[in-house]
C-alpha cells in the first residue's frame, strides 16, 4: 500500500486522459496507492476541490494559497472556515517561491505566516513549497512556531541541511518524480542521507511525471514509480519502502483516517 502524498486532481484532464476521478482513483489502486492528499493551491479554488473528493473516503484535501498564486491578500477568516473541514488534513501549499515570483516577497511572506497562523489555530500540519528561498522559508517557520504542527516540504529538491534543519522542527520530506531524473545527481545523494521514517513520496500530479512517464501527465498512479526508485536508492525493499512511507503519512495528517 501507498499513499500519493501530493497530488492536484482538481488539475488532471478529464477531457482526453481520464473519464473523471473514479478513473484516476481506479488506476492508482490498481498500482498499490490507496490514499491520495489532494492538495489546494488557492483559496477561491478549494470549494471546487472538496465537491469533486466528496464522495471518496480515500481522498484527503487541503487547503490553503500557493506562493505562486499571490493576485490578492489570503482572506484568513475563509480560508479557517475551510480549514475546519472534516476533510482537510493540512494547511498549504503555503510557502516561499523566489524562483518564479521575486517581485512580491513581501506578500509571499505576509501570506505564509498567514497559513501558519491557521495551521496552529485547527491544529493540522502545512504543506510547504520552497524554492530559492531557503533561508526566509526556515527563518519564518521558526518565528512563527510551525514546529508546534509539523509539516512536510513538497517536492523536496534543496539541500540536506535545510532538510536537516526542518526536520528538527518535526517536518517531513517529501520525493517526487524529479528524483528519476538522470540530473538529479545531487537530489539523490541528499535523499540516500534522509531517514526512512522522514521520508513521503508524492507525484505532484499532474507535474512532473517520473521515469518512464516523462512528457506525458503525471497522475497519482505514477507514485509506485517513484517509490520504486526511491526503495532502490535507500537499499530497502519496495514493501518496506511502501510500508514506512504511508506510516509516516498517517503518523503526519493524523487527522486523516485509514479506511
Amino acid at each position: 500500500m501507498l499513499v500519493d502524498s501530493h497530488c492536484h486532481l482538481d488539475g488532471l484532464d478529464y477531457k482526453n486522459r481520464h473519464k473523471d476521478l473514479t478513473d484516476v482513483v481506479n488506476k492508482a489502486q490498481e498500482k498499490g496507492i490507496n490514499y491520495l492528499l489532494s492538495v489546494c493551491v488557492e483559496v477561491k479554488k478549494y470549494p471546487a476541490m472538496a465537491e469533486l473528493t466528496a464522495s471518496f473516503p480515500q481522498i484527503f484535501c487541503s487547503a490553503g494559497m500557493h506562493p505562486l498564486h499571490q493576485d490578492e491578500v489570503v482572506d484568513e477568516a475563509l480560508l479557517l472556515e475551510y480549514a475546519n473541514h472534516e476533510k482537510v488534513v493540512a494547511l498549504g501549499e503555503t510557502g516561499l517561491d523566489f524562483f518564479y515570483s521575486p517581485d512580491n516577497k513581501a506578500q509571499q511572506e505576509a501570506s505564509f505566516r498567514a497559513q501558519i497562523r491557521i495551521a496552529k489555530k485547527v491544529n493540522k500540519p502545512l504543506i510547504v513549497h520552497t524554492r530559492d528561498a531557503r533561508e526566509e522559508t526556515l527563518n519564518i517557520l521558526r518565528e512563527e512556531g510551525a514546529e508546534q504542527v509539523g509539516g512536510v516540504l513538497h517536492c523536496f529538491t534543496e539541500s540536506l541541511e535545510m532538510a536537516q534543519a526542518a526536520m528538527e522542527m518535526g517536518f517531513y520530506i517529501s520525493v517526487s518524480g524529479i528524483v528519476t531524473f538522470k540530473n538529479a545527481k545531487e537530489l539523490q545523494a541528499t535523499i540516500k542521507e534522509i531517514p526512512l521514517d522522514r521520508l513521503l513520496v508524492e507525484t505532484d500530479s499532474p507535474y512532473l511525471a517520473p521515469v518512464p512517464h516523462r512528457g506525458q501527465e503525471n497522475e497519482p498512479a505514477y507514485t509506485r514509480d517513484v517509490a520504486k526508485f526511491v526503495a532502490q536508492l535507500k537499499g530497502v525493499t519496495f514493501e518496506e519502502l511502501a510500508k514506512v512511507t504511508t506510516d509516516n503519512f498517517f503518523n503526519l495528517f493524523s487527522q486523516a483516517k485509514r479506511a
